[in-house]
């Protein structure tokens, strides 16, 4: 294989709202933080194109030959249905819901959550940490704003006082001189600016008891959502860090608070060189028009019913794949049937190229690989890589074994288990009609019927046992040999 010329990683930066090549911090390491899921509730898989676009973050940078110290947080505790710190705890009011301890119903959902990450081949993080586990750092970093003047005590809690921070909102953009109370969130009373936002709620002053709760230098309460991050982020990663990734919808409210924490803590900043974001997953409403999937709507799909429906987690992998992740992208079962039969499609051609070459006996593909990562190192463009995976498919100039080497180098980004693709195929198509059969194998099942035409029951065996090694079985019944895949 000639060499490859290396193209440089560039990423989206939601900071500067351009395209930066990436330098880290530290000489290939990267330090980098994800948010993730609140438990008290399934994800469903609007939340889930977040964690598959991080996952081929992470993937890239390593391909890069970074280092990379992923660190995601687990929201236990204090994320309020309303951004602007009004309503019930998220995990209290799925305790209610579901008649559990708020801590089985963070076990619970935590699990369902890791299982889905597991389904989508989604590479764990580094280091996974749950709020309820450091509330003393969170208590420490509100002490540190405290001591710095940014706060300032209400009725019903701590709050960070967004006017002492000059550039409090570069991140969202936001016009804080023309913004009205009421228009970003709801307002609490007594807040002194409508942006600012609760560090540390107390517990009801009617006498009863939280599920949640801890003791602080301001009373009994809880933490708010947006500390958690900065706190566990700075524990682990240091204060200042390469890359922080959310969703999109984190922009103006949560990733702008975390900012002002960070910075009004330490002085220092940067606090995070890059802001990465991942676009809305939407699907059609009753009224038919596009709006973004949410736990409150009608539009709730979680992976399980895809499951249940019959589609393979890494069909919904390989049809977010195919969209850009800082562009939204629109939902229906008719397009996930079309990326779920273009992936099958995938998988029979590869299990072809095995029935006749070995990737060991291959090399990758210098022209193809230098492809594969300008598109990958260009912010993630996975649309090109997915076109470029079956440009290679079809390319008759290149070997099979070189192809196969090269569609698992691939495949170490994309993460849809290429290599086993005969064990997708098993467990969603059942028989496999003749058109369907690789030519290598179906030489072997027309020397097995000559074999038990001639009553050669060892010869037959033996072809049967060759054909299992190429990912299918051979069934005998009066029609003849049935064939389907292991």
């Amino acid at each position: 294989m000639a060499d490859i010329v290396h193209k440089p990683l560039s990423i989206y930066n939601t900071l500067t709202r351009k395209k930066e090549v990436f330098k880290s911090i530290a000489p290939q390491k990267v330090g980098l933080y994800t948010c993730g899921p609140t438990v008290y509730h399934y994800a469903h898989i609007g939340n889930l194109r977040t964690y598959v676009f991080e996952d081929i973050l992470t993937r890239v940078l390593r391909q890069n030959g970074y280092e990379v110290k992923h660190v995601m947080n687990i929201t236990d505790v204090g994320h309020l249905t309303s951004d602007g710190d009004t309503g019930e705890d998220k995990m209290e009011k799925g305790a209610a819901r579901e008649g559990k301890s708020v801590w089985d119903i963070a076990a619970y959902y935590s699990k369902v959550f890791f299982d889905n990450c597991k389904d989508l081949n989604i590479v764990a993080p580094t280091i996974i940490c749950k709020a309820t586990d450091n509330i003393k750092e969170q208590i420490e970093q509100i002490q540190q704003l405290e001591k710095k003047g940014f706060t300032y005590k209400l009725e019903d809690g701590i709050y960070f006082d967004t006017a002492k921070l000059s550039d409090y909102g570069k991140l969202a953009r936001l016009d804080i001189k023309n913004l009205q109370a009421g228009i970003r969130v709801e307002l609490v009373e007594g807040k002194r600016n409508p942006t600012d936002f609760a560090l540390w709620k107390f517990s009801p002053k009617d006498g009863s008891k939280r599920a949640m709760e801890w003791a602080s230098p301001w009373g009994v309460g809880f933490p708010g959502w947006h500390i958690e991050c900065s706190a566990m982020s700075m524990k682990f990663l240091g204060d200042h860090f390469d890359i922080h990734c959310g969703g999109i919808d984190h922009v103006s409210v949560h990733h702008t608070n975390e900012i002002a924490q960070a910075e009004g803590a330490t002085g220092k900043k940067p606090w995070v060189n890059y802001w990465m974001h991942g676009e809305f997953l939407n699907v059609s409403s009753t009224s038919g028009s596009d709006e973004k999937m949410a736990k409150s709507g009608d539009n709730f799909l979680t992976l399980a019913v895809l499951k249940q429906k019959g589609y393979s987690p890494l069909s919904y992998r390989y049809f977010l794949l195919q969209a850009h992740y800082r562009k939204q992208l629109a939902f229906n079962f008719d397009a996930l049937d079309g990326a779920a039969k273009s992936l099958e499609k995938v998988r029979k051609q590869i299990i072809e190229l095995q029935t006749k070459s070995n990737a060991k006996n291959g090399n990758i593909i210098s022209s193809y690989a230098e492809k594969f990562e300008l598109a990958l190192n260009d912010d993630l463009n996975t649309p090109q890589a997915v076109a470029l995976l079956h440009e290679l498919l079809g390319d008759s100039s290149v070997s099979d074994a070189d192809k196969l080497a090269t569609i698992y180098s691939f495949d170490n980004i994309f993460g849809l288990d290429l290599k086993n693709s005969n064990k997708y195929l098993s467990a969603n198509s059942g028989a496999v009609s003749k058109t369907d059969i690789p030519v290598a194998v179906q030489i072997l099942l027309d020397a097995r019927k000559i074999a038990r035409d001639k009553k050669d029951f060892k010869e037959s065996d033996r072809l049967r046992d060759e054909i299992a090694s190429l990912g299918f079985v051979v069934k005998d019944s009066k029609s003849g040999q049935e064939i389907i895949l292991k």
